[in-house]
C-alpha cells in the first residue's frame, strides 16, 4: 500500500539552493523564502464594504487599505488586492480563518491563501534594479515609497507586491506574493535578473 505524507511543503523546496547566487563578492540582491505565515483574503459581500471596512476596524485596531498600500500592526499585515478586498497577512494563528470569521460574518467573504501562495523578500543595493527589469512598474521612492503595494506582474507572473519597513542598513525591501504553481519559475526568472548583482539566497520561518 503506498504511504501518503500530509506535511507542507514549500513550493520552492526543489528550487532553493540557500546561499551565494551569480556574480562573486557582495551580493546586490537578497532573495528569501518565507516559510510560516497565514494568509487570508478578505472580500467584501455586495454591498457590505463600509461594513467590511468598520469590521476591519475594530479587529485591527487601524483602518484597512483601501487604495493600494499595505498597513502594519504589531502581529499583522493588510495589504490591499483589489477594489474592496485585502489580505491580512501574520503567523501564530492569532489571525487564522477560524479567528476571523467571527469578526467579519455578514460583511465579507475569506479566504485562506496560506497554502496557495509563496511570500518571497526581496532586498539589498540592487534589489530595484533587478525587479525593473521584470515589471513596469515605477519603484522608486517616489513613486513607491514604504507601504505603497500593487497587484501588478513580473515577467507576466501575477503577483501582489509591495514595499516593506527598509533593512536598518536603510536599503529597500520588496515582499510579494505569488500563487504557489508559478512559484518556482518566478524564482528562477528573479535569480536569473540577479545574477549580474550577486545574490544571497536564503529562507526564513517569518518576515523581517
Amino acid at each position: 500500500m503506498a504511504e501518503f505524507s500530509w506535511d507542507v511543503h514549500s513550493p520552492l523546496e526543489r528550487a532553493l539552493v540557500a546561499g551565494p547566487y551569480g556574480a562573486k563578492g557582495d551580493a546586490g540582491v537578497s532573495l528569501t523564502d518565507i516559510r510560516n505565515f497565514e494568509l487570508i483574503q478578505v472580500m467584501a459581500r455586495r454591498g457590505k464594504a463600509a461594513a467590511m471596512l468598520n469590521a476591519a476596524k475594530a479587529r485591527f485596531g487601524i483602518a484597512a487599505p483601501e487604495t493600494p498600500k499595505a498597513v502594519s500592526t504589531p502581529d499583522a499585515t493588510l495589504i490591499w488586492s483589489g477594489p474592496d478586498q485585502f489580505f491580512v497577512l501574520s503567523k501564530g494563528g492569532r489571525h487564522s480563518m477560524d479567528a476571523l470569521v467571527p469578526s467579519f460574518a455578514g460583511s465579507a467573504s475569506l479566504s485562506d491563501q496560506s497554502h496557495a501562495r509563496v511570500l518571497v523578500s526581496i532586498s539589498g543595493a540592487k534589489a530595484r534594479t533587478m525587479l525593473a527589469k521584470l515589471s513596469s512598474i515605477d519603484l522608486h521612492p517616489d513613486a513607491f515609497p514604504v507601504g505603497a503595494a500593487a497587484a501588478t506582474s513580473i515577467d507576466h507572473t501575477s503577483v501582489t507586491l509591495w514595499r516593506g519597513k527598509d533593512r536598518d542598513d536603510g536599503q529597500a525591501v520588496f515582499n510579494l506574493l505569488v500563487f504557489a504553481t508559478f512559484a518556482e519559475s518566478l524564482w528562477h526568472t528573479m535569480l536569473d535578473s540577479a545574477a549580474e548583482y550577486g545574490a544571497a539566497v536564503a529562507l526564513a520561518e517569518e518576515l523581517g
